[in-house]
């Protein structure tokens, strides 16, 4: 068994995104984890800024080809490529963390429409978007107001544009469908309403709700190797 964990938008490196839950799943239970290489972010042989969703969703495929059992956990964004990727024999266990189940014909874009305070992002002319009026110390208090100012600074650094295909493509798959699956709600999240992540937790098998922010992976890992286990149990 393996953990794969599918990064959120408009960032890259997702192994470090999830290392503090990696190195404590690890120690607790030997699974290893290892995340997915999105080619919407600029990440791994298939980088492209034509590179969307459907590029994303081949990237986890290939990756689920290579194990012989996993739990999937998706972030954010994740759950919609998660989604894309379809049915996947290796598949034991979902896990979203406020994520998306997308029904058949929705993009990430419908999805976020119906946000009071959506994250701004700009065109950046080349087939790409990115974050839009942030900073540093805005980012942080955004996305990682629970965190230490070093992760802050870690995770700012890790921003990146993502290619518009990622936002605008229409799921052609649900691949949360018929899997047990967790939902993870982040009820101090200043990114992700609480409200839309209830409106897809109530599609997952269970719901369970942390008092934490956007990546409660960084800020509170050990919370989610706790539902990981309970996964895995």
């Amino acid at each position: 068994m393996e953990l794969v964990f599918v990064h959120g938008a408009l960032v890259r490196d997702g192994d470090w995104w999830w290392h503090r839950a990696a190195e404590l799943l690890l120690g607790r239970t030997g699974v290893r984890s290892r995340a997915v290489a999105l080619p919407s972010c600029g990440e791994g042989p298939d980088a492209a800024p034509s590179a969307g969703l459907v590029e994303d969703a081949l990237a986890l495929r290939r990756v689920l080809d290579d194990v012989d059992a996993a739990v999937v956990v998706g972030h954010s964004y994740g759950g919609t490529v998660v989604a894309e990727a379809g049915a996947h024999p290796a598949v034991r266990h979902l896990a979203f963390v406020s994520s998306y189940l997308p029904e058949l014909g929705d993009s990430q874009g419908a999805v976020m429409s119906g946000e009071s305070d959506p994250v701004a992002v700009a065109d950046a002319g080349d087939g790409t978007l990115g974050v839009s009026g942030y900073d540093e110390a805005s980012f942080g208090r955004r996305f990682l107001h629970d965190a230490d100012e070093a992760t802050r600074a870690e995770a700012w650094r890790r921003v990146t544009r993502q290619g518009v295909g990622a936002f605008v493509t229409p799921t052609s798959a649900v691949g949360w469908q018929g899997v047990d699956s967790t939902y993870l709600v982040c009820t101090d999240d200043r990114s992700t309403s609480v409200g839309l992540q209830r409106h897809h937790a109530a599609k997952a098998t269970r719901s369970v709700d942390l008092p934490t922010g956007h990546h409660p992976f960084l800020s509170r890992p050990d919370l989610v190797v706790d539902q990981v286990e309970a996964l895995l149990a």
